[in-house]
């Protein structure tokens, strides 16, 4: 289920725009407005990561790479309790490696839901997966997001700037 941004705290939003900063950066080196960082029990921002596909593979998304440095670096115990902020839900593959590496909530700031319909708007060509809100995939999840306001629309705008761009070098 989405919650509203009342639901989100500031820290939620500040964590969110840490991510947006993620997401830009991944726009000026090529990649789609993706990015990610792990937040432990103390509030404290423990790990970063932003879209790589363009540089590495069609896998480097930024969650799973933090699921991954999650198994590599912290205990199951501090696992449960570290939360991954993004600043989009994740696609099924992310989801799974969230659930199997056992962290704990998640926050996002656009849905796949929402990430669909603005791709739509601006003619792109359909994901190859089916996308799944992450409570499908991860049972008892604490799940916070879409977000709303300024923090949205900005995640909206990198996903339209990212694919105009690269539509227009797709057909050129």
């Amino acid at each position: 289920m989405d919650i509203s941004q009342e639901s989100l705290s500031n820290s939620d939003l500040k964590h969110l725009a840490h991510c947006l900063a993620l997401a830009e950066e991944a726009v000026k080196a090529g990649d789609e407005p993706f990015g990610s960082i792990l937040v432990n029990q103390n509030n404290e921002v423990i790990a970063t990561a932003r879209n790589r596909v363009n540089q590495l593979n069609n896998l480097a998304h930024p969650e799973i790479e933090l699921a991954h440095w999650a198994a590599d670096h912290l205990s199951p115990e501090e696992r449960k309790t570290t939360t991954m902020y993004t600043s989009g839900e994740h696609c099924p593959m992310c989801s799974a490696a969230h659930g199997w590496v056992g962290l704990g909530g998640i926050v996002y700031l656009s849905s796949a839901k929402q990430l669909r319909e603005w791709l739509q708007e601006i003619d792109v060509p359909a994901a190859p997966i089916h996308f799944y809100p992450i409570q499908d995939i991860v049972p008892n999840i604490q799940v916070k997001g879409p977000g709303s306001g300024e923090l949205l629309q900005g995640i909206k705008a990198l996903h339209r700037k990212f694919h105009t761009k690269h539509s227009k070098t797709n057909k050129g």
